[in-house]
Parts: structure tokens; C-alpha cells; sequence
């Protein structure tokens, strides 16, 4: 049985509500509540396999003191200007 797309969608946010430290909590959830249903499969794959990256990592790259690995460029950089526009 597959996944329908409503059901993925809910389980990513869900994800990224609970993801360990409460800084990834609310950035990866506020940016989940924005984005997700619009995103195409693609989208949410390259973001399904961002969320099993380690949070300290992200945290990093997210707030530019690491560069992101290539296959998560755009999506941080996107991630990273929608948490700008919320301070």
C-alpha cells in the first residue's frame, strides 16, 4: 500500500515538529506549515531525506555557519530566508 500524498504531507510536518532540539522544532515546523502542500514529489522527497540529517547539522547550516551539502542547497536557502522573514 502506498502512501497517499495528504498522509505524507501530515507525516513531514509531524517530523518536523519533534525533531530533538526546540530551535529545529519551530524553524522546520513553521517553514513545514507554509511550504508542504505546496511542494511537488520531488520536493518533498529532497525534504523527507533532509529530515533524517542529524540537527546539529542542520542547525549549521540553516544559520550559515556551515555550508549545506549540495543536495540540500536551495531547500536550506529557502529554509533559511523564510526564517528571516519571521524575526
Amino acid at each position: 500500500m502506498t502512501e497517499t500524498r495528504e498522509h505524507r504531507i501530515k507525516r513531514l510536518h509531524m517530523r518536523s515538529m519533534r525533531r530533538g532540539i526546540k530551535e529545529m522544532d519551530l524553524i522546520l515546523s513553521a517553514y513545514a506549515e507554509r511550504r508542504l502542500t505546496n511542494m511537488d514529489d520531488a520536493e518533498l522527497d529532497r525534504y523527507d531525506a533532509l529530515l533524517h540529517e542529524n540537527d546539529q547539522d542542520l542547525y549549521q547550516w540553516v544559520t550559515g555557519q556551515c555550508d549545506a551539502p549540495e543536495p540540500y542547497g536551495d531547500l536550506i536557502a529557502e529554509i533559511s530566508q523564510a526564517l528571516q522573514k519571521t524575526k
